[in-house]
C-alpha cells in the first residue's frame, strides 16, 4: 500500500505484485482504498508507518492480522510487533533500515547477512531515460554530476541555492563535467536562483516531466550525486552512485547505513540536529557554515576513492 505518486519508486521490482493506492486523507479516497484492500484479501499486513491512523485503516478495511511497532497507542490493534528502542533520553536513534528490519526479526523472517537497498528499472523505463538523456545532450562518454538542491521536508534541509551555484561552477571548471539539476514540485525558485547565479551551463530538468519513477534512470546515469539529505540520496545509494550528502538539521544516526560510497558533510553545532522544518533560530548555521569549497573537496576525495 503506497501513495500513487510514489509507486513508481518501486515499480519494476520482482518482489512486488501490485499496489493499493494509499489515500485515507479523504472519505472517498479511504473508501476506494478499502475496496482495493478487501479485493486483495490479505492474510496479514506489516505497517512501516508509526501512526495510529494506519493501524485503524487496516482494521477498518478488514485486515485481521496486523504487525508493526507498538507505539502511538495502537498496541491493542496489532497482532504483535517490536517495542521502540528507548533509553533515558527517549527513542534511541538507529538507522531506519535496522528499525524496519526489527519488524522482520520479530516475525522470524530470514534477514540477509548484508542488507543493501535496491531499485529496479524495466526496459520501457530504461528506454525513456535514455531518450531524455539524449535530449539533454548527455552522451555515454560524459562525466555527469547530479545536484539535488531541494527537500520536501522543509527549508531547514536546504543548503543555500547560491552555494549550489558556486559549487556547480567549481565542478565545471575543475572536473570538466556536465551538471544536471534535479528538482521536485515547489522547488522551481531554488533551481532558478542557481541558474541565475551560476556562470556555467547547467542542465535543468524542470520542464522535462520527471517524476519519481523517471528519476531512477537519471540518477543511475550520474557519476556523482551531491544532494541535501532527501530522497534522491537514497536512489543514488541503491544504484551505487558516489554521493556527497549535505546534512544540517537531521540526525546522521538515522541514515548511518550503506555509506561505503557516501560522504556526509555536516557541522557539529549545539543546536543541531533539531529536526525542525524551519530553523527556529533563523540563522540556519548548520547549513550556511558548510562552504562550497568543503563540499567540492569532499566530492574530489570521494571520486578518488571510488575510481
Amino acid at each position: 500500500m503506497l501513495k500513487e505518486s510514489a509507486q513508481g519508486i518501486l515499480r519494476d521490482s520482482p518482489w512486488i505484485d501490485g499496489f493499493v493506492d494509499a489515500n485515507d486523507k479523504t472519505w472517498s479516497g479511504f473508501c476506494q482504498m478499502r475496496r482495493q484492500l478487501r479485493a486483495c484479501r490479505p492474510d496479514a499486513a506489516i505497517l512501516l508507518t508509526n501512526s495510529l491512523r494506519s493501524a485503524l485503516t487496516m482494521k477498518l478495511s478488514g485486515v485481521k492480522t496486523v504487525y508493526g511497532y507498538r507505539r502511538e497507542w495502537r498496541g491493542p490493534l496489532l497482532a504483535g510487533g517490536p517495542a521502540v528502542p528507548r533509553n533515558a533520553q527517549g527513542i534511541v536513534p538507529i538507522p531506519m533500515v535496522d528499525y524496519y528490519l526489527e519488524v522482520c526479526r520479530f516475525l522470524n523472517l530470514e534477514i540477509p547477512a548484508v542488507v543493501k537497498p535496491k531499485l529496479f528499472i524495466g526496459e520501457a523505463l530504461r528506454q525513456r531515460g535514455e531518450m531524455l538523456l539524449q535530449r539533454c545532450g548527455i552522451d555515454e562518454s560524459d562525466f555527469v554530476i547530479g545536484l539535488n538542491p531541494g527537500a520536501s521536508f522543509g527549508a531547514s534541509k536546504c543548503w543555500p541555492a547560491e552555494y549550489f551555484a558556486e559549487l556547480a561552477d567549481q565542478c565545471k571548471e575543475h572536473l570538466g563535467t556536465k551538471v544536471v539539476i534535479f528538482s521536485g514540485p515547489g522547488e522551481e525558485a531554488i533551481v532558478q536562483t542557481i541558474q541565475d547565479r551560476a556562470k556555467a551551463h547547467l542542465i535543468d530538468l524542470r520542464d522535462k516531466g520527471v517524476d519519481l519513477e523517471s528519476l531512477k534512470p537519471l540518477v543511475q546515469r550520474c557519476n556523482l550525486m551531491i544532494t541535501n539529505d532527501t530522497g534522491p540520496r537514497h536512489y543514488a545509494v541503491a544504484f551505487d552512485v558516489p554521493t556527497v550528502v549535505i546534512m544540517g538539521p537531521t540526525d546522521p544516526r538515522f541514515t548511518a547505513s550503506n555509506l561505503e560510497h557516501t560522504i556526509v558533510v555536516r557541522k557539529e553545532l549545539p543546536c543541531s540536529p533539531c529536526h525542525k522544518k524551519i530553523c527556529p533560530l533563523q540563522h540556519h548555521k548548520c547549513m550556511r557554515e558548510i562552504t562550497p569549497g568543503e563540499v567540492f573537496a569532499a566530492a574530489e576525495a570521494l571520486l578518488n576513492t571510488c575510481v
